[in-house]
């Protein structure tokens, strides 16, 4: 809220600064046909938008750098500011009101960072010497080279500004500057205002043409998001089997490839049908998710992939580990569940629920087996062997004779 609070103070300061007292016509058409346009996209992609804020972690970036970008090679600052604000007051009012991951600060916080960045852009132009996307057009190489320091400079500062509410998501890198999917969106969205700014300095008429683009661009944004959520088992947060499976046999093909070793854990919660006879199914799934959480919180960070195998069995692939290192990370899992408390569901309240144990079978690729499949055999097998000699232990597969 404190960072809010300064980014709306910082762009206050700016628009005093910058908004000219008299705007000119061609101006204040610019800024119709902008505000128009990205209204009318946000109202035929409404739903698109509700259901991608559902799935998406980067509520920071929106389809609005088409025209705001736009905005930024076209208009003076100041009508940016208000272009800005009219855009963000109604994707708020109309596209994530019922969204309750985007309170108003944060909205509010979105748009102030799109202010500040694109101040940083208008002040690279200027610096440029290039005053509008008009003059950049007769100015030949240097004009797009302009254009392209302005949109990397955009994409730098919205990066910059964001940082402190991604820190808070996590510390990885993922976390910190998002994933090649969110930056390649971010960087098309400002692609495409660019050819609406070269639009608007031909013809206002010609804004047009980017418009179906930018409906196909926001509903392919979707689908990817939602196949990635098909990758993802929905009570626990990791890897859904077919995700993981994925993912597990392209860590095989580069294992085979540059002749390396990668290691296969499977999982499986001891006794897991005691919680749920005892405490019913609500709180089994509180169980597997703080179980899942534990086991990624235990492996090697972002090289390696935690997946649920089925019920309460989960299985983890670790590129390049080597037998030893493969026995720490079963061993870590192992400490860190046995050492857990759970909060759980109970009656109209909840219960601490501690005591949890997991069997742990392990294999290495290639001397346990030479496929993803083959591994899993060799690691269900040991899974078995720690179950026989009683729970709450790791069992190493055998070298294939």
């Amino acid at each position: 809220m404190a960072y809010c609070l300064a980014c709306g103070l910082a762009v206050v300061s700016l628009a005093l600064f910058w908004f000219p007292l008299t705007p000119s016509r061609a101006d204040l058409i610019r800024l119709a046909v902008l505000a128009g346009l990205g209204i009318l996209q946000a109202e035929l992609g409404r739903h698109v938008e509700r259901a991608r804020r559902r799935l998406s972690g980067s509520p920071h970036i929106t389809m609005s750098s088409v025209w705001t970008f736009a905005g930024v090679l076209v208009m003076p600052i100041g009508l940016v500011v208000v272009l800005t604000a009219v855009l963000y007051l109604h994707l708020g009012l109309r596209s994530w009101y019922r969204l309750h991951r985007v309170p108003p600060f944060r909205t509010l916080n979105n748009a102030c960072c799109v202010i500040l960045s694109s101040c940083g852009a208008a002040s690279t132009l200027d610096l440029a010497g290039v005053p509008t996307m008009s003059a950049a057009t007769t100015m030949g190489t240097h004009g797009a080279i302009a254009v392209l320091a302005v949109m990397a400079v955009q994409f730098g500062l919205n990066a910059v500004l964001i940082l402190p509410a991604r820190a808070k998501i996590g510390r990885t890198p993922r976390a910190w500057f998002g994933g090649w999917f969110d930056n390649v969106l971010d960087l098309a969205t400002l692609c495409l205002g660019a050819l609406n700014a070269l639009a608007l300095a031909i013809s206002p008429v010609l804004v047009v043409a980017v418009f179906p683009p930018v409906l196909l661009l926001h509903r392919t944004v979707l689908v990817s998001q939602l196949e990635a959520e098909a990758r993802r088992d929905h009570k626990t947060g990791v890897y859904s089997i077919a995700g993981w499976q994925a993912h597990a046999e392209r860590v095989e093909a580069r294992a085979n490839r540059l002749n390396a070793n990668f290691g296969l854990l499977m999982i499986d919660l001891d006794h897991f049908k005691r919680v749920n006879d005892t405490y019913g199914h609500l709180a089994g799934d509180a169980v597997l998710k703080a179980i899942a959480d534990a086991i990624v919180r235990n492996v090697r960070g972002h090289e390696d992939a935690v997946g649920r195998f089925g019920g309460e069995e989960f299985v983890v692939v670790l590129p390049n580990a080597t037998g030893d290192g493969i026995a720490i990370v079963a061993e870590r899992i192992r400490t860190a569940v046995h050492e857990l408390t759970v909060e759980i569901p109970v009656g109209g309240g909840t219960e601490i629920v501690a005591g949890f144990s997991v069997s742990v079978g392990s294999a290495r690729y290639p001397s346990a087996g030479a496929t993803v499949r083959a591994l899993l055999d060799a690691a269900d097998i040991a899974l078995y062997q720690a179950k026989q000699a009683g729970r709450n232990r790791v069992v190493a597969a055998a070298a294939r004779a």
